[in-house]
């Protein structure tokens, strides 16, 4: 058998094997990328870990009172933190691609600014925050998806659902195309 073109879309089998094949160890928190983090529900609640960290910026991937994080602006009120809140589900049915373009606006607009410092968290910091952050290195730094996850599992254990691996998944094969097509839309 041959190699995966390196320019394909791994498979979900081949996604979970990235993700699990030399990855970091779990921790509330964690920086992924310069000015990043990735965390969970006590880092998102703890405003006083997050003023030393000095992150300015919250990405909550799981924004709502049923089963998520409810803390919404209000919650940073004290910490002047510029505040986006996602209400999503992690299951796998849960169209979280609907949030992918967004989301990379709110964390690309957040480090275009390089004395701020971005928190993007759900209740554990492993399927929802993390696959938005991941559809941020595509959209935003043009990383395909398999160097996203290498990139992110090595200095954060995450585990994205299937549904949003598949929807990750999707949107990698559109901007391969896009990049494929280049700027002149295939002409």
């Amino acid at each position: 058998m041959g190699e995966r073109d390196a320019s394909a879309t791994p498979s979900c089998y081949e996604l979970d094997k990235i993700l699990n094949r030399g990855c970091a160890a779990y921790a509330p928190c964690d920086q992924v990328w310069p000015r990043v983090y990735i965390g969970d529900e006590a880092t998102a609640k703890d405003k006083p870990k997050l003023k030393k960290l000095g992150i300015t910026h919250i990405l909550n991937a799981a924004e709502g009172t049923w089963n998520n994080v409810d803390t919404g602006a209000g919650y940073y009120d004290d910490m002047a933190a510029v505040y986006h809140g996602v209400v999503a589900s992690d299951t796998p049915s849960f169209d979280l691609g609907q949030y992918f373009f967004s989301a990379a606006d709110f964390i690309a607009t957040a480090l275009a600014d390089p004395n701020n410092k971005l928190l993007v968290h759900c209740v554990m910091g492993r399927s929802r925050s993390a696959s938005l952050f991941l559809a941020y290195l595509m959209i935003g730094e043009g990383m395909t998806l398999a160097d996203a996850a290498e990139h992110v599992k090595t200095r954060r254990r995450i585990l994205p659902n299937w549904g949003f691996l598949k929807q990750l998944r999707e949107l990698d094969a559109q901007l391969l195309e896009r990049r494929r097509d280049g700027p002149h839309g295939g002409d």
